[in-house]
């Protein structure tokens, strides 16, 4: 299954990959309040086209990632390499931003844009997020867009997360996720599984994993409505600096807020 689940998304995102590349774009647009539409116009202006055109993301993270100076990022699915530069240009000449992908088609594609970005401090890896290619404790901010509901073994996101993050560190993510009343089968109904919903988790399996990898500080807060009980989220957590046993997940840390805005489909 897990094979199967990563050609799948193999296969979609190189072809969006191919679309970004001659500069037709990807297949949702602002309108739907899903991909590039979602970072402001200054942010696009700095970035190359294809990079723009490349994002399939349902939010901004270095928007909600609060950045700093000399820190080391890590962008989890970095596809073309969106949120890699932008990165990039909040930590500094004195931080570093990973960008890693699975996608031979996108990785090309984003080292591409960094070069023509001149984004010295950038280094793009080849790998799946359930086995980052990085040592432990060796990452200050961990963000990801529209990712982790496409990974096949999310429990094993969750680890790998909190293995590379140095103590102290933190994540600062945006996702689909499911309200919890949603089963599997009823999230699969409302979109496919490379369209970003149908392997979305809930609001409390979300939180939880993250807590069972040993983060916490944990909160989802919803921004805008994707599909009918489908929302995207910006997810934070915290790496502690003495690590304990997790505790319970305390529904009251889930931020249930309203939706700011309204969207349809998936991330692409």
């Amino acid at each position: 299954m897990t094979d199967q689940v990563h050609d799948m998304v193999r296969e979609r995102y190189a072809a969006t990959a191919n679309q970004a590349a001659s500069g037709s774009g990807a297949c949702c647009g602002p309108e739907h309040g899903i991909g590039a539409g979602l970072y402001s116009a200054l942010e696009r202006e700095a970035l190359p086209d294809a990079a723009v055109l490349a994002s399939l993301g349902c939010g901004n993270p270095t928007a909600v990632a609060d950045l700093r100076e000399g820190e080391r990022v890590l962008d989890l699915g970095s596809g073309g390499g969106i949120d890699v530069l932008l990165s990039a240009k909040r930590v500094g000449p004195t931080g570093r931003a990973f960008g890693l992908d699975m996608t031979d088609k996108m990785l090309a594609l984003a080292r591409r844009n960094a070069a023509e970005a001149g984004a010295g401090n950038v280094e793009f890896l080849k790998g799946h997020i359930e086995a980052i290619p990085l040592p432990g404790d060796s990452i200050d901010v961990v963000i990801s867009n529209c990712v982790v509901n496409l990974a096949a073994d999310k429990p094993a996101v969750f680890r790998e997360i909190a293995r590379v993050l140095r103590p102290g560190g933190r994540i600062g993510i945006t996702d689909i996720v499911a309200e919890d009343s949603l089963s599997p089968d009823e999230r699969a109904e409302r979109g496919s599984y490379v369209g970003c919903i149908a392997g979305a988790l809930s609001f409390a399996e979300f939180a939880s994993g993250l807590r069972d990898a040993g983060l916490t500080g944990t909160s989802l807060t919803p921004t805008h409505q994707v599909a009918d009980g489908m929302h995207s989220v910006i997810v934070k957590a915290t790496k502690p600096a003495t690590l304990s046993a997790p505790a319970p997940v305390d529904a009251a840390e889930i931020a249930m807020v309203s939706a700011c805005g309204c969207g349809s489909g998936g991330c692409c």
